[in-house]
C-alpha cells in the first residue's frame, strides 16, 4: 500500500465499527478515520472522535446532538445528527472507503449514498444486500464500485476466489457455527433466555447479530448475500455446520477441488483483509496451529429446529421484495425477544406470518422497498403483540 486511506466508518462504537477503528490505530501511516458514526453512543462516540480526529461525526438519533456537539466543543470536529446527515457523511469527497458496520436496515441508504458517491464498500451490513441485493449490485456496476466483504464467511469465500474464474465456481459452502443452542432439543428452545442467546461459544459480536446467530437467521442472511456478492444461484449455495469456527467457508469448483479459508475466530482479520485489499498486512492476532484443532467436524443444519433458515432459502426463491419483508420481520422479532415480549421459538412465526401477509412485489426498486419495509414492521409488531398478549 503507497497511500494512506481515509476510511469512513458508519457505526463505530460497535462490534465491527470498534474493531475497525483497532486496525486504524494499529496501522497509522496507511489508514485515517475520516467519518464516524453512531446511533445513539454518543459518550463513545465522542471518544472516539478525540482519539481519531475525523472530519465528521454524526449521531442517528438527534436528541443526543447537543451533548455530543458541547463534548466535541473546540475541536474542529463537525457534528451532525440524523438518519439524513450519516447519508451525507457516508459520500464524504475525501474518504476513500466505507465500512458499513450499522445493524440491520439501517444500513440501507447511507450504503446507496456511498456507492453513488464511488467510495469502494467494505460490507458489513448484509441486511443491505439482504434487502436490495438486485439494487445494490445495479448501482455498483453503474458508478464502477466494487464491494470488499467483511464478514468472515463472506471474506472467505472472496479469498477463496481470488485467482478463479467465476464460470469454475460450482458451490459455494457457508460455514456456521451452529450458535450456543446447537445442541439443545426442539423442546428445550422454548425456554431459553435473551442472556442464553447471547452467549455465542465462539465469536464477539453485537447483540442483534447474536442472536440472529442463535436462531440461524444470520446464515440466511449470509446465504442470500453471498448470493448477490458472488453472483451464485441460492440451490448453489450450501449451508454446513462447523462448531470449531476454523473453516470459515469453502468453495468447490466444477472440477471437484474444494478450496477453504481457515483461520482463528477473529474478526480483525477479515476486516483488516478488507481494508487492505489487495494487499495483506502483517498483524499480532494469534496464528493458527494446526495441532491445536486435530479435530474439526461438519454437520447439517436442523431446519425443523431452526426453521428461520428455511425462510431465508424460500425468501431469496420467490425474490422481489419478499427478502425485504422477512428481513423487517426479523428485525423485529429479535427486538421483541431481547424486550422479553415473545420466546425465542416465537420469532419463526413473526417472520412467517409475515411474509404471508405482506404485500408482495416483484419490483425492487428503492421507494418499493421502503414501503414495503414500512408496512411489514407493521405487520410484524400486530403479530408480536398477539403473542405476548
Amino acid at each position: 500500500m503507497s497511500e494512506k486511506k481515509n476510511i469512513g466508518v458508519l457505526g463505530s462504537t460497535g462490534s465491527i465499527g470498534t474493531q475497525t477503528l483497532d486496525i486504524i490505530n494499529d496501522y497509522p501511516d496507511l489508514f485515517r478515520a475520516s467519518v464516524l458514526t453512531a446511533r445513539r453512543q454518543w459518550r463513545l462516540l465522542a471518544d472516539q472522535a478525540l482519539k481519531f480526529r475525523p472530519d465528521v461525526v454524526v449521531i442517528g438519533e438527534e436528541d443526543h446532538y447537543i451533548p455530543l456537539r458541547d463534548a466535541l466543543h473546540g475541536s474542529g470536529i463537525e457534528v451532525a445528527a440524523g438518519e439524513k446527515a450519516i447519508a451525507e457523511a457516508a459520500a464524504l469527497e475525501q474518504t476513500d472507503t466505507v465500512v458499513t458496520a450499522m445493524v440491520g436496515y439501517s444500513g440501507l441508504l447511507p450504503t446507496i449514498s456511498a456507492i453513488k458517491a464511488n467510495k469502494t464498500i467494505a460490507l458489513s451490513n448484509k441486511e443491505t444486500l439482504v434487502v436490495a441485493g438486485e439494487l445494490i449490485t445495479n448501482l455498483c456496476k453503474e458508478h464502477g464500485v466494487g464491494i470488499v466483504p467483511v464478514d468472515s464467511e463472506h471474506s472467505a469465500i472472496f479469498q477463496c476466489l481470488v485467482g478463479e474464474s467465476r464460470n469454475e465456481m460450482h458451490k459455494i459452502i457457508l460455514t456456521a457455527s451452529g450458535g450456543p443452542f446447537r445442541k439443545l432439543t426442539k423442546e428445550q428452545l422454548h425456554s431459553v433466555t435473551p442472556a442464553d442467546a447471547l452467549k455465542h461459544p465462539n465469536w464477539d459480536m453485537g447483540a442483534k447479530v447474536t442472536i440472529d446467530s442463535a436462531s440461524m437467521m444470520n446464515k440466511g442472511f449470509e446465504m442470500i448475500e453471498a448470493r448477490w456478492l458472488f453472483d451464485c444461484r441460492p440451490e448453489n449455495i450450501e449451508v454446513v455446520v462447523h462448531p470449531q469456527s476454523i473453516i470459515h467457508s469453502m468453495v468447490e469448483y466444477q472440477d471437484g477441488s474444494v478450496k477453504a479459508q481457515l483461520g482463528v475466530p477473529d474478526m480483525h482479520t477479515p476486516i483488516r483483509y478488507a481494508l487492505s485489499y489487495p494487499s495483506r498486512l502483517p498483524s499480532k492476532v494469534m496464528h493458527m496451529r494446526l495441532e491445536d484443532y486435530a479435530s474439526l467436524t461438519f454437520e447439517r443444519p436442523d431446519y425443523e429446529k431452526f426453521p428461520l433458515l428455511g425462510y431465508a432459502f424460500e425468501a431469496i426463491a420467490k425474490g422481489g421484495t419478499m427478502p425485504c419483508i422477512l428481513n423487517a420481520a426479523n428485525e423485529i422479532a429479535v427486538q421483541a425477544f431481547l424486550d422479553k415480549k415473545i420466546r425465542f421459538t416465537d420469532m419463526p412465526e413473526v417472520a412467517l406470518k409475515t411474509m404471508n401477509v405482506a404485500t408482495w412485489s416483484e419490483n425492487t426498486d428503492l421507494d418499493t422497498l421502503v414501503a414495503t419495509n414500512a408496512e411489514a414492521r407493521k405487520i410484524a409488531e400486530n403479530i408480536v403483540e398477539k403473542i405476548s398478549s
